[in-house]
């Protein structure tokens, strides 16, 4: 005879959600692309960072995203690799004189961040609104709610 293991036992899956499936690739080259992730017929962005309030062709909004600091945290990132990776390249390859380097790597620095950055933005709402984070969820509770501790009087 076997005995249960804790497995067995104290595991237990949540529910299948009732919400309708969202496939996240394409909702976030939707987004990269600058189009709204739900239908991919409007523009997402109002300017050049500025996210639109809703899509004005399927009505989803978009006001109550939170990408915050994540764009230019991956913006950095990929930047980064790349141009370290082509600085110690061309450093090693042909030894230029320091003011080459500055002329040429702080405006192509410069110049991928920001063509990154909007894209990056874009692709992380679309994230979101596929994962149904921050608000895209209909269901959920409004993320202004205090959370009062049990017993506390109001």
């Amino acid at each position: 005879m076997t005995t249960p293991t804790s497995l067995d036992t104290a595991t237990t899956w949540p529910a299948p959600s009732s919400k309708p499936h969202r496939p996240l690739m394409p909702a976030m080259l939707r987004g990269a692309r600058g189009r709204c992730p739900a239908c991919g017929e409007r523009a997402l962005f109002d300017g050049y960072l500025t996210v639109k309030h809703s899509c004005s062709a399927c009505g989803e909004e978009f006001h109550h995203h939170r990408a915050d600091d994540a764009p230019p945290y991956f913006t950095i990132l990929i930047v980064g690799h790349i141009i370290v990776s082509l600085v110690l390249a061309v450093e090693v390859a042909f030894v230029p004189p320091m003011w080459l380097h500055v002329a040429l790597w702080v405006p192509l620095t410069i110049a991928s961040s920001l063509v990154l950055l909007r894209p990056i933005k874009g692709a992380i709402v679309g994230l979101q609104w596929a994962f149904y984070m921050h608000g895209f969820d209909p269901d959920a509770e409004p993320e202004d709610a205090v959370m009062l501790p049990v017993g506390h009087p109001r």
